[in-house]
């Protein structure tokens, strides 16, 4: 197997893919020391079984610039095709503001043609592939050099058979029409804004029972610090405070150096210096806000009386379209969606749009109106159509 570690070699590969109509792409990064993740190793395939067709970029190697890789995945001419793409995207939206074009990914391809919900790589490998994968290698420090035979072989592997995962999922896919369902899924994954990250949002991350103007503004302050310094020093959130240390700090508000080292939960280091200090401006700034200029959470919607019973008639509702469609039923509509749809009057749910809705919101919305009703057929439901009501017949004399 081919170790790429210099510009040229990697150039070379990539300036011989740009006439194949796909490669497939995956990465190994470590995350658990840095607040981005690291790029270890970059593995690169394209159609074709010998072993020219496939290589492992070390991103680590010193003098390695992965620009031809860049360009690849800007030739509009190649699908990039991706397992599970969503860490990986982020890591080359974040190190170069680069993402792939076009871009498929299998995991959202294997739920739209009914291999279940977040099916795993290895669980496609084995049943459109035909093949295993040896984990022994899967939690091992990519970060480290030399690499081992047994991780080369495990992270190649990774795009080896991607390749037949593909041709088949697409080829199923073109069959059943369902092409732009994945389109349409992915439009989230290529769009720049969703790897993001604002440090005045980040207090919307850290689940709390109060809802206390004061102790919000707190809050909001705080993890915004935390956020800033983590993003500066490249750590962890963690390393910088704890969550449950930000939501006593939050409660408590310390306002002095004195009353910061009566708090149980913070950390050592962060009773001094930059992070004491950090921690003091904020909340003195969250006390500088007005209570109305405060941002309340988001509330859970009231539910409406026969919303529960409601939730559980859409949950069966949703097994059966996803059965007979062969959908995987999270694609469809997440169980806090069916809450929403139980509940609220207009609710802006993605099943109340595109596929989703030809394929479960609209009988999803005449099943709440009581236009149809489920039925047990054997061991399958079935939905059936309700007569409308007639209205009330007027006796002799009365009027309407």
């Amino acid at each position: 197997m081919t170790l790429v570690t210099t510009t040229d070699a990697l150039a070379r590969f990539c300036a011989g893919s740009a006439d194949s109509p796909y490669v497939t792409v995956d990465t190994e990064f470590l995350r658990e020391r840095t607040y981005y993740a690291q790029l270890c190793l970059v593995q690169l395939a394209r159609p074709g079984e010998g072993e020219e067709n496939a290589i492992l970029i070390d991103a680590l190697a010193e003098g390695l610039s992965l620009e031809p890789l860049y360009e690849l995945f800007r030739n509009r001419a190649v699908t990039k095709v991706f397992h599970a793409a969503r860490q990986d995207l982020e890591i080359f939206a974040t190190a170069a503001g680069v993402l792939p074009e076009p871009f498929f990914d299998t995991q959202v391809a294997a739920m739209v043609c009914g291999y279940g919900d977040q099916v795993g790589y290895e669980t496609l490998v084995r049943q459109i592939a035909r093949a295993g994968i040896d984990k022994s290698s899967r939690f091992t420090d990519w970060s480290r050099r030399p690499l081992s035979e047994a991780q080369k072989a495990y992270a190649l592997a990774d795009v080896t058979h991607l390749r037949r995962i593909y041709e088949v999922l697409a080829r199923r896919l073109e069959a059943t029409g369902r092409a732009a369902w994945v389109e349409e899924e992915l439009a989230v994954l290529t769009d720049p804004a969703t790897y993001r990250s604002d440090p005045a949002d980040a207090w919307m991350r850290i689940k709390t029972r109060s809802n206390a103007p004061r102790f919000i503004a707190a809050l909001r302050e705080l993890a915004r610090l935390r956020e800033t310094l983590a993003i500066a020093r490249d750590v962890p959130r963690n390393r910088i405070l704890k969550d449950d240390a930000l939501l006593e700090l939050a409660a408590n508000r310390p306002r002095t150096p004195e009353d910061l080292g009566k708090s149980r939960l913070l950390l050592r280091e962060a009773r001094r210096g930059e992070v004491a200090e950090g921690i003091l401006a904020a909340i003195a700034a969250a006390e500088a806000v007005r209570v109305q200029d405060v941002p309340r959470p988001p509330e859970a919607p009231a539910r409406r009386a026969g919303a529960e019973a409601l939730g559980e008639l859409l949950r069966v509702l949703l097994k059966a379209r996803a059965e007979a469609e062969g959908v995987a039923q999270r694609l469809i509509a997440s169980s806090a969606d069916l809450d929403r749809i139980a509940s609220e009057e207009a609710p802006e749910v993605p099943a109340m749009a595109g596929w989703r809705f030809e394929l479960f919101g609209r009988d999803a919305l005449r099943l709440k109106r009581g236009e149809i009703a489920l039925s047990a057929d054997g061991s399958s439901v079935r939905v059936v159509e309700l007569a409308p009501a007639e209205p009330p017949r007027l006796r002799a004399g009365e009027v309407s």
